[in-house]
């Protein structure tokens, strides 16, 4: 190998066979056809962090596949703020093309990603894939979606897009909810404004005294929030990092899997939390549970 000079040896590329993060079977020009590999199979810095943490994503998600695709079914899963869908191919490709049942619903309010993911579905020949231009909230009523969904995704849906998501699954009976959030602003900019009235004397107001800190504990809240809520509704919650915070900053993983065991006092801490910071007025209806029941109730 040429060594130019002043510089040392110069590591040969990979091929696309030898690259790690590739599954055995995985689809290399599904994969270039997502520009997740370049044309000639390599893959970047910034490609490699989307693969590794669809990759992830993808671990979680194929147990509960397998579970419910059990005794023939055949599973359909709901994908919000799908952008180019890639972990929507992806699940196809691995998991769901090799099944021959089930169907991908993926859900993106940008026309033109919906419109480019329609004619790669098409021209891969990924038939039990539909992908509709609607908003999460308009996706709920939608008469292109069936009335029940086993699995709920939403990678990185935006502020409270996440909360549409968890509505959506709630509204079709999911089984399981896998979701990441992202950009969490909506309790951040309540803080800002001193919405937190009987805490901002404390010493407990330094959480948010800072910007940064404001932000932080913003997406800190809504994220338990959102646990509560689902664990009030009957779902099993367990909260875990997608990947290395090196790949991605909005990083937490909440997988949700019904139960039907609805917990009343994560319905009786939801309504303490949101009366504690001054949220019950502007996140109430966000989180309808029982709340004169949930006061007072007992501990499940």
């Amino acid at each position: 190998m040429k060594t130019p000079r002043g510089k040392g040896p110069v590591a040969a590329k990979a091929p696309a066979t030898e690259i790690p993060e590739l599954r055995p079977g995985q689809s290399v020009e599904l994969l270039k056809e997502l520009h997740i590999l370049t044309r000639d199979g390599r893959l970047n810095q910034d490609s490699r962090r989307k693969l590794k943490q669809v990759s992830h994503l993808f671990q979680f998600i194929e147990p509960l596949l397998e579970e419910f695709s059990a005794q023939g079914h055949a599973p359909l899963l709901a994908d919000h703020g799908a952008g180019k869908s890639y972990l929507g191919f992806i699940l196809y490709d691995l998991y769901f093309k090799a099944l021959g049942r089930g169907h991908i619903y993926g859900i993106e309010t940008r026309a033109d990603l919906v419109e480019k993911s329609r004619a790669l579905a098409d021209r891969l020949g990924f038939g039990r894939m539909s992908f509709l231009n609607l908003s999460v909230a308009e996706s709920t009523d939608a008469a292109e979606l069936p009335d029940r969904i086993d699995i709920v995704t939403a990678l990185h849906a935006c502020d409270t897009a996440t909360d549409d998501a968890i509505a959506f699954g709630l509204q079709k009976q999911a089984r399981a909810m896998v979701i990441v959030p992202c950009c969490q602003a909506e309790v951040a900019s309540f803080l800002r404004s001193g919405k937190a009235l009987q805490l901002a004397r404390t010493p407990l107001a330094e959480l948010w005294r800072h910007p940064l800190h404001t932000r932080e504990l913003g997406s800190q809240i809504t994220n338990v929030l959102r646990c509560l809520y689902l664990e009030a509704s009957g779902y099993q919650v367990t909260v875990t990092e997608l990947v290395g915070w090196e790949h991605s900053m909005k990083n937490e993983l909440i997988i949700a899997r019904y139960t039907g065991q609805k917990k009343r006092s994560a319905a009786q801490r939801l309504v303490a939390i949101l009366e504690e910071f001054g949220l019950l007025e502007a996140l109430g209806t966000r989180f309808p549970v029982e709340q004169k029941a949930a006061v007072g109730a007992e501990p499940a």
